[in-house]
C-alpha cells in the first residue's frame, strides 16, 4: 500500500511539470491557422473573400492567440477571429467566448508615402 501511495505521488508530480512554472505553448504556424480557420467557415458554408492572419501577442489558458481578419465581402465586412489550438483543433473567439479577441495592433505596420 505504502509503495503505491508513493508511486501515485511520484507519477502526480511528474504529470505537474514537478517545478511549479507554466509552460506557453508554441506559436503555432500562421498558415497552419488560416488553413483550419479556412476548412471551419467552409463546413459552415459561409461566403468570404480572403483571410489574413497575424500574431497578436496575446494568449488564452497559455496558448498564444492568433488574429485573423476574415472579409466576408459586403461593403467590406472585415469580422476578426481571435482562435488558439486545444487538442489539434482550432477554437475560435465566435465558439468560445472568453477568448479575448479586442482590438490591438498586430499586423498594423503600412507605411504611408507622401507624394
Amino acid at each position: 500500500m505504502r509503495r503505491a501511495a508513493a508511486g501515485l505521488l511520484v507519477l502526480v508530480a511528474a504529470g505537474c511539470g514537478g517545478s511549479g512554472s507554466v509552460q506557453q505553448a508554441e506559436p503555432p504556424d500562421l498558415r497552419t491557422v488560416k488553413q483550419a480557420l479556412v476548412a471551419q467557415l467552409r463546413q459552415k458554408q459561409l461566403d468570404f473573400r480572403w483571410v489574413a492572419c497575424v500574431r497578436n501577442g496575446r494568449s488564452y489558458r497559455h496558448r498564444p492567440i492568433v488574429r485573423c481578419n476574415v472579409n466576408f465581402g459586403i461593403d467590406p465586412h472585415i469580422e476578426a477571429y481571435c482562435g488558439v489550438f486545444a487538442n489539434g483543433r482550432l477554437v475560435t473567439n465566435h465558439e468560445n467566448s472568453a477568448i479575448p479577441c479586442g482590438h490591438d495592433d498586430a499586423g498594423y505596420s503600412a507605411p504611408i508615402e507622401g507624394s
